[in-house]
């Protein structure tokens, strides 16, 4: 089990010795996780999603005019003139 302190993420000089084995320990980590994915079975069927048709029908485009008066009733913020949308709350 591999146990990770906080003072472990503070930077210093390391040995040779340390060098040697931090590179021991990762190369342990690889292995075993390399064992355990020659484990899993790669035969993973795949999904098949059969439709009569690939593409879609060809139509005009057709242009919709839009009521500005709607545009604003529904906007939940707004002033006079603009529509106020909020600003990278998303993430």
């Amino acid at each position: 089990m591999l146990l990770i302190f906080m003072a472990d993420f503070l930077w210093r000089e390391v040995s040779e010795k340390e060098k040697e084995e931090i590179q021991k320990q990762a190369k342990r980590i690889m292995d075993d996780f390399s064992k355990k994915l020659s484990r899993v079975d790669k035969k993973i069927p795949e999904m098949l999603i059969e439709r009569e048709s690939g593409e879609r029908e060809e139509r005009k485009g057709e242009c919709l005019d839009l009521d500005r008066e709607v545009m604003f009733e529904n906007a939940p913020e707004k002033n006079k003139d603009f529509i106020i949308a909020e600003k990278k709350s998303w993430g």
